[in-house]
């Protein structure tokens, strides 16, 4: 399930993804972040929240990249908070399909995870 979290600022998204993520969350997903690179006039940043997350299936998986590829230098910055081991190699492995700076933070710094997303703007 991938849930929007509210943000003060309309450069900077944040979502909540738990479960194991399916085809639909990304046809909500992907809309709003279309949406929000038009509102913004350009780059975005992204707070990712991994909450008991299990992974993609296989056609959320192919969505997931094809969103990288559309969007590989529309996000400045994301923000990947999560609490697991894998969950840190995340950050590594999305090096190759985003032109983004990809961060992890460990659950207990999302308070540190936001102040990093801000700097800049």
């Amino acid at each position: 399930m991938i849930e929007r979290l509210r943000t003060d600022d309309l450069r900077i998204l944040g979502f909540r993804l738990s479960g194991k993520l399916h085809d639909e969350d990304y046809r909500i997903f992907v809309p709003a972040i279309d949406s929000a690179i038009t509102a913004a006039g350009g780059k975005v940043r992204m707070f990712v929240q991994l909450e008991d997350f299990h992974g993609w299936d296989l056609h959320a998986a192919w969505d997931d990249f094809s969103f990288g590829v559309k969007h590989y230098s529309d996000i400045e910055r994301i923000a990947l908070i999560g609490d697991a081991e894998w969950e840190k190699w995340m950050t590594k492995l999305c090096a190759p399909f985003t032109a983004a700076t990809v961060k992890y933070f460990d659950a207990v710094d999302v308070q540190q995870a936001w102040t990093w997303l801000k700097q800049g703007l």
